[in-house]
């Protein structure tokens, strides 16, 4: 049975009461240190529950090389979410994008590109000029779309970053933080599921020219679903990694290392102690029902509660100490009450007896008041009772 299952199952037996209930009861340990890594600064966090699991130098400020393009990514998808943009639809492709330098798709000027075709450009082959093509048409001018690229860093909380181009060249007062980065990440999965496929892409071609996604990892790993790399010389070798095992989502950062192997293996390093050590608990989901206390005067006589939203936790890999108990707002409950209505509280503590977390506990259904006959009965009951 599991945990929420046999709340309910206390409750409805005793609904004054609910007891404590052990998942998987061990002795807690420490997890083991992160491996040795090349990079200076690096992040690995639980995409589900916003944990970190790993970390050093997280809010140092390092350039950002083409690590930059995830920011032009998110507002194309805001865009396209709004209705602003479709993927079909076309980008005139301006001299200016052509002529910009570094990395590029290789569009050609006075040309049309459907914004599809230009995220592949800007997540597959980490086109400047895609990318610049994408922020003329958002923005109207690249010094626009700069300004609205900290407009959403700072939306985002982003308050360690700061923008001063599109594509991640060199400039000064460019910069951002492992751990910014990391929160940039977790934002374009969760609030974009519908485009995740593009980080997927392993190559791309256009005008017959075919290029390889940068993250290597796409070949090698089966549970890494992609995203960005970076490099300049002043950034050195950068590379966000997005993997999903079984549910268990994970976003790792690492900024400048030596080389692209380093990167490379960096990446998989932690993506890989992330998985080996640790793994999600759900606790309950949104809207699950964990008790069905007893309300009183109502004529159904007890009420499904839940969570209003879902608790999961990191924790430690085959030793998990979690528990957990309600904590009502107000004993007894008593009818009339609106489907919604908060009455308590789930709260989650560790094998110490330490909260971890919580969550609003609210009725899942109404409890309308019953006939006469039963509010008497009721009424009688609870003063008996005090």
């Amino acid at each position: 049975m599991s945990r929420p299952s046999a709340l309910a199952a206390i409750a409805a037996l005793l609904p004054g009461l609910i007891a404590l209930v052990p998942a998987r009861a061990a002795v807690p340990v420490p997890p083991p240190p992160p491996p040795p890594l090349n990079a200076h600064s690096y992040i690995l966090v639980d995409v589900n529950t916003g944990k970190v699991l790993a970390a050093k130098n997280p809010d140092d400020k390092m350039p950002m090389a083409s690590l930059t393009k995830l920011m032009t990514v998110y507002i194309v998808f805001s865009a396209l979410k709004s209705g602003q943009l479709s993927l079909n639809t076309p980008v005139l492709i301006s001299t200016a994008a052509w002529r910009t330098g570094g990395s590029r798709m290789f569009v050609n000027p006075g040309t049309r590109v459907p914004v599809l075709d230009l995220l592949k450009g800007v997540v597959v082959d980490s086109g400047n000029d895609a990318t610049v093509a994408l922020a003329q048409k958002i923005g109207g001018t690249r010094a626009g779309f700069v300004s609205l690229m900290n407009d959403y860093a700072r939306r985002l909380g982003l308050h360690s970053t700061h923008y001063a181009d599109v594509d991640g060249l060199p400039v000064p007062d460019h910069y951002t933080t492992a751990r910014d980065l990391a929160t940039l990440s977790m934002d374009l999965i969760r609030d974009f599921p519908q485009y995740r496929f593009i980080f997927k892409i392993k190559k791309f071609t256009w005008d017959h020219i075919t290029q390889r996604n940068r993250v290597s990892l796409l070949w090698t790993d089966p549970y890494v679903k992609g995203m960005k790399t970076g490099y300049t010389d002043a950034a050195g070798y950068c590379m966000i990694v997005y993997a999903d095992r079984n549910g268990m989502r994970l976003v790792s950062v690492v900024l400048n290392t030596p080389s692209w192997d380093a990167r490379v293996n960096d990446s998989q390093a932690l993506i890989t102690y992330g998985y080996n050590f640790f793994e999600n608990d759900r606790v309950a989901a949104a809207r699950e029902t964990v008790a069905k206390p007893r309300v009183y005067d109502s004529a159904a006589g007890y009420a499904p509660v839940g969570p209003e939203r879902a608790v999961e936790l990191t924790v430690l890999r085959g030793h998990n100490t979690l528990h957990t108990h309600i904590e009502w707002k107000h004993w007894p409950l008593v009818a009339p009450l609106a489907a919604g209505a908060a009455v308590g509280t789930l709260v989650v503590t560790d094998g110490a007896g330490r909260p971890v977390a919580s969550t609003s506990l609210v009725t899942l259904a109404p409890a309308p008041e019953g006939g006469l006959l039963t509010r008497l009965s009721d009424d009688m009951h609870l003063w008996f009772s005090h």
